[in-house]
């Protein structure tokens, strides 16, 4: 559609017309100039622009090479202009920054701009929520929107989630092995699939609120936790720019605390830069924290001597979101699972092997590519190679970093049947740490809800959902794509912007300049994190007897959910 074909390619058969006209010259080619009648978004912002080269200068560039008839000047002001429309904070300074300063938002936001530089009369939107969180996701959304109305366009989305689809479609066309299946009103055709493959689609989609099932609690009767998380800080020192010995302070993480019981399987959500993933280079030891310790089977890690950290490494292992770049690509299959397995000293020869097939079988990989190299391999089979390398070496405790977050539905399903097998057979306990809210209300037992570095509500998994209490939880709920109704109204509670910078951040309440609800005792004292029911606490003074003597407001509390 875009005319992106390499000039060795051709139409064998069939018409695309644009405005009316055929599109296609008398050889099989293309006859549109890509990026000026139909411009394209990509899902990937942060690879589509030179990072030696400021933002805005580069869409200038790109912008009179479509279009050489305007000036440097005039592309300058348009590209000010449409920044400006997309949000983008301080364009004049923005402009100049280079790409490695935008987050991933903003260079979503880059990309519009980009689009809508050369007037297009349609837009092709290839996955761009895919790699947003979902605050971020829905911001994007409902610019589109917006800015199609505006200007003028037609938005043609493409996409692997029909729950996102449902957020900005009008009518939806569903692809099966490269032909239209069905085509139809994006709600007429969720509530009343015509063809098999629609309803298949349709019934792999998670349910949120209508679904009653969660996994169950772990009891704290006479178990102790696996692993304890006690008042643990993490701050990281940059230089400030055009100084010698000047430093920020980044407050990654800032006073965590809970505990993992065994087969607890906690989720830890939020947006990007809450600290995630400090966290998990936390949990795995990659880092230590400078306050506070993290207990592993009840022994810190930092009264560990280095070799017994390493052994106890065998018990928690971490599984990254990219298997692309996390998997050697010039090491076979078996090599790559016998690693960690001569790293500890276990087995040897024919034993070692015979000990990576059965880990290879346990996650459905066929035995007979363990002399193969990876790189004819699906996405899901080599996520289930790093599976493998974790189970080869029997721990008690999986980090999952985002961990399906690259996968489709389909193979998001797969997956995370084979780790709730795994865990019923091998007694497993899972940290999911993700911005995917529907797959942790499958599989998390309790969920731990992260904003700039630190803890501000932990509950379990079904009061979480139906009786969300710190506004920054229900903003996230409420973007949550979905193909059911959400009791949570994203008119009144969706956030707008990007959270503050975890440089310098000013006293109160984190979450104060954000908040649709703040009062003024939230600028002046930072909430702790108080238990409310059994099992849930929060951290925000609308829930603190000694700030607000009276219940919190009406509009905080989800429609149609059950409080508790």
């Amino acid at each position: 559609l875009a005319n992106w074909l390499p000039p060795t390619l051709e139409f064998r058969g069939g018409d695309i017309r644009f405005k009316g006209k055929s599109t296609l010259d008398g050889t099989g080619h293309s006859m549109l100039r890509p990026g000026r009648e139909i411009a394209y978004i990509g899902s990937r912002p942060q690879s589509s622009l030179d990072p030696t080269i400021p933002v805005g200068p580069q869409l200038v560039e790109k912008l009179r090479a479509v279009r050489p008839e305007i000036s440097a000047a005039d592309a300058r002001k348009k590209i000010l202009k449409l920044l400006a429309e997309v949000r983008i904070p301080s364009p004049e300074e923005r402009f100049n920054e280079y790409p490695t300063k935008y987050s991933g938002g903003m260079m979503q936001r880059a990309m519009i701009v980009d689009a809508l530089s050369t007037d297009p009369a349609m837009i092709i939107a290839d996955n761009v929520t895919q790699p947003l969180d979902v605050t971020i996701a829905l911001q994007i959304v409902r610019l589109l929107q917006q800015l199609a109305r505006q200007h003028g366009l037609s938005v043609l989305f493409l996409s692997s989630s029909l729950s996102t689809l449902n957020q900005l479609a009008d009518r939806v066309v569903v692809l099966q092995n490269g032909r239209v299946a069905e085509i139809g009103e994006t709600q007429a055709l969720i509530n009343a699939p015509a063809t098999p493959y629609t309803r298949t689609i349709i019934y792999q989609i998670p349910r949120i609120w209508r679904s009653t099932a969660a996994p169950a609690v772990s009891t704290r009767s006479a178990d102790q936790p696996i692993m304890s998380v006690r008042d643990v800080k993490r701050t990281y020192y940059v230089r400030r720019p055009g100084h010698l010995n000047s430093y920020n302070s980044v407050q990654a993480v800032r006073s965590v605390t809970f505990d993992v019981m065994p087969r607890d399987n906690i989720g830890i959500v939020g947006e990007s830069g809450c600290g995630k993933s400090t966290l998990t280079r936390l949990l795995t030891a990659l880092e230590k924290p400078e306050q506070g310790e993290i207990l592993f089977n009840n022994r810190p890690f930092n009264q560990m001597p280095q070799k017994e950290l390493t052994a106890a490494r065998r018990g928690f292992q971490l599984l990254l979101q990219d298997p692309y770049n996390s998997l050697p690509p010039r090491m076979t299959v078996g090599r790559m699972i016998e690693e960690g397995m001569r790293i500890h000293g276990i087995g040897k020869g024919a034993g070692m092997r015979a000990r990576v097939e059965q880990a290879m079988t346990d996650v459905g990989l066929p035995t007979a590519i363990y002399n193969h190299l990876p790189n004819s391999l699906s996405t899901g089979d080599r996520q289930r190679i790093s599976v493998a390398r974790a189970l080869v070496l029997e721990p008690q405790l999986l980090i999952l970093d985002e961990t399906v977050s690259a996968l489709d539905q389909s193979e998001q399903n797969k997956l995370l049947a084979l780790f709730s097998r795994l865990q019923a057979e091998k007694n497993l306990t899972y940290i999911f740490i993700s911005h995917d809210l529907a797959m942790v209300r499958r599989v998390c037992s309790r969920i731990a809800v992260m904003y700039l570095g630190e803890l501000v509500e932990i509950a379990d998994n079904r009061n979480l959902f139906y009786s969300a209490r710190h506004p920054y939880t229900k903003a996230l709920l409420s973007a949550v794509p979905t193909v059911e109704d959400n009791p949570y109204d994203s008119a009144k509670l969706l956030l707008e912007g990007e959270p503050p910078s975890p440089i310098n951040i000013a006293p109160g309440c984190s979450f104060a300049s954000r908040c649709p609800f703040v009062m003024r005792v939230c600028r002046e004292k930072a909430p702790a994190l108080t238990a409310v029911t059994p099992g849930s606490a929060v951290a925000c003074h609308l829930y603190d007897p000694n700030e607000v003597p009276q219940p919190p407001p009406a509009d905080l509390r989800p429609e149609n959910a059950e409080l508790q």
